[in-house]
């Protein structure tokens, strides 16, 4: 989906098939980054190719799979990165965990701005709110523009994310899909951050009929049906 004032460009990268989007702002060429995974240089050419300049890097959660191309992204770059405040421990255990160096991400933690639920983040004309949507990670997060979702790992096509993993809580994804992303207007245009459904993207009133996952009214009937009960 575009608009007059915004570009949305979207890339899938990787084996695990992510998407990794560029928001940028037609009137000033100001480009933001969601999720900076496997190939900087792709992404880098991308924003080349339509002439934007990336200035913001918003990480939806702090899996290495969403950020393995950070590093390479802030060498070419003075972008400025975005993180929930919940999520940067998580981050950086999450990295030790699959056996990523950390010393990266600490020296560049200067370069980190940590936010909450409702901040948002300027894009040229744009404006870009943080919604915060724990259950995959305590930290997850999506980002709302105009009546566009970026939902990570929060919301798939006709799916969700996990929540087997450490830090997954199952009653926190349901109040997230069920109550936090279902109370959004139903023309919402929802770009997750895998190609894990049959389309690359969908509306929040399509998953709301197709989804199963934000068809629940009991938390506990979720989590049970989750395997956690």
């Amino acid at each position: 989906m575009e608009s007059q004032k915004m570009l949305v460009q979207q890339l899938t990268i990787g084996p695990m098939m992510n998407f990794v989007y560029l928001i940028g702002c037609r009137e000033t060429a100001k480009a933001a980054v969601v999720d900076p995974a496997w190939d900087a240089q792709a992404i880098i050419r991308k924003a080349k190719e339509l002439n934007l300049k990336i200035e913001h890097i918003l990480l939806s959660h702090g899996h290495p799979d969403h950020m393995n191309a950070l590093d390479d992204l802030l060498a070419a770059t003075n972008a400025r990165v975005y993180i929930h405040a919940e999520e940067v421990d998580y981050m950086l255990a999450a990295a030790q965990s699959f056996g990523v160096p950390t010393d990266f991400l600490r020296d560049q933690m200067n370069r980190f701005q940590k936010v909450s639920d409702g901040f948002k983040i300027q894009v040229g004309k744009l404006l870009i709110e943080c919604l915060h949507t724990p259950g995959h990670t305590p930290g997850s997060q999506c980002f709302l523009v105009e009546n566009c979702l970026f939902s990570g790992d929060t919301l798939f096509v006709d799916a969700c994310g996990r929540v087997d993993l450490p830090g997954g809580e199952p009653e926190k994804m349901w109040w997230s899909l069920n109550q936090k992303l279902r109370s959004l207007p139903d023309d919402t245009v929802v770009y997750p951050g895998h190609d894990y459904g049959g389309s690359p993207f969908s509306t929040i009133g399509a998953q709301k009929k197709s989804n199963p996952y934000m068809n629940y009214d009991s938390v506990r009937q979720f989590v049970r049906d989750m395997n956690y009960i």
